[in-house]
């Protein structure tokens, strides 16, 4: 029986398969078993921030392993402390808490923001509309769309939704009861939609008269995607509670929840705790990461190939205006929106070796590597030029 069908015949139908089968990775490239090469242009939906491969990540994976895979963590453990130094160096954040995946990572934030709320009669969470915080029940408590939250009611309460980017309705829905807001400042799976510095400026005022905290969920656009290491950089704002997951392991499953000073002794001995969070292979791996992107200046190359490859979009959305309706994003976190549904176009780039992902139903999501190249989004945008030039056709 072929893989194909042993999925098929033991797994819930929760993933839609491509129909390759990976042999292995190197760099920004996927090799098939028959030796085909493909450019990936979603890492693992922004998981491979060093693309494939990368001997700095393999030499600490390896090098990990030989000591000891888990230790519980009643022991103190030197690749956790080692990532946690680096992770709060560059965020400016007090105090880090590592989990098994984003979604527990913002678990982790809501019951951190829960704990802190709990005296001083805050207890109402306001979220957004298009936004996406996981899978898990509290973070699809919080989670703005309906196609993840279908058939899983009833979520836990005090839970509100308003408008992204919308002051006025926001302002409505703010007062003393208010704990906590929870905002993607780039939303990933929404489509690549930015955050609009007015509303900010709102969230900020609001924050000082009210005294809630903003929890930052940096899962997707956070460790140097966007041209900083934060997104929040961006816009000269400070969140208190930040997630981060997806590429700190280096590919392995890590994630975090950072806090300043405002949350910082909230949690106490045996309030919160996992099993398997903060797995020191995947601590090691996300150690060589950091250190990567640091030395390697990656942030700065992913503002600069984020920046080449929007330009090299841009000039076709000139050529197919009708097909293209807006680029956005920052970085090497990069939407394309069509005026029609482009899993066609998926599937188009798949058969000319380019992956790339659709989300929205209209937005080509592009969220390659932050080692990529301008000869890989040369050839990226030749590729989707011909599979334009094929569909206005």
């Amino acid at each position: 029986m072929e893989l194909k069908e042993l999925e098929e015949k033991y797994f819930f139908k929760t993933y839609k398969r491509l129909d390759l089968l990976i042999e292995r990775g190197e760099g920004c490239w996927l090799i098939t078993k028959s030796g085909e090469k493909y450019l990936d242009l979603f890492g693992g939906l922004a998981v491979n921030a060093l693309g494939y491969n990368h001997p700095a990540i393999t030499k600490a994976i390896e090098e990990q392993i030989r000591k000891y895979t888990h230790l519980s963590n009643y022991f103190l453990q030197e690749p956790q402390i080692k990532l946690a130094q680096l992770l709060i160096q560059v965020s400016g954040f007090n105090k880090i808490f590592f989990s098994n995946s984003g979604t527990e990572a913002m678990e982790g934030a809501i019951k951190l923001a829960r704990k802190w709320g709990a005296e001083k009669n805050k207890f109402n969470i306001i979220s957004f509309d298009n936004s996406f915080h996981g899978r898990t029940l509290g973070s699809l408590s919080i989670t703005g769309r309906e196609k993840y939250r279908k058939g899983y009611e009833p979520f836990l309460p005090n839970c509100i939704q308003s408008k992204f980017n919308d002051p006025d309705e926001l302002i409505k829905k703010v007062d003393e009861s208010t704990l906590a807001i929870v905002l993607e400042f780039i939303q990933g799976e929404g489509g690549i939609v930015e955050v609009d510095s007015n509303f900010l400026k709102t969230i900020a005022n609001l924050r000082d008269k009210y005294n809630f905290l903003v929890i930052a969920d940096e899962i997707q656009s956070g460790i140097g995607r966007t041209g900083k290491f934060f997104a929040f950089e961006h816009y000269n704002f400070k969140p208190d509670i930040c997630v981060i997951a997806k590429p700190i392991g280096g590919g392995l499953p890590l994630g975090a929840l950072l806090g300043n000073e405002k949350v910082a002794n909230v949690f106490t001995y045996g309030v919160h705790g996992t099993t398997f969070g903060g797995n020191p292979v995947a601590c090691a791996a996300g150690e060589a990461l950091i250190n990567q992107i640091k030395e390697k200046n990656l942030v700065d190359n992913a503002k600069q190939m984020g920046d080449y490859f929007q330009e090299g979009l841009k000039m076709l959305q000139n050529k197919f205006p009708n097909l293209i309706r807006i680029i956005r994003g920052k970085g090497l976190m990069i939407g394309i929106e069509m005026s029609f549904k482009c899993e066609n176009i998926v599937a188009y780039m798949l058969q000319n070796n380019v992956l790339v992902n659709c989300t929205n139903e209209n937005v080509i999501r592009l969220l390659p590597p932050l080692i990529i190249n301008k000869e890989e989004i040369d050839f990226a945008l030749e590729k989707f030029e011909y599979v334009l030039k094929n569909l206005k056709d």
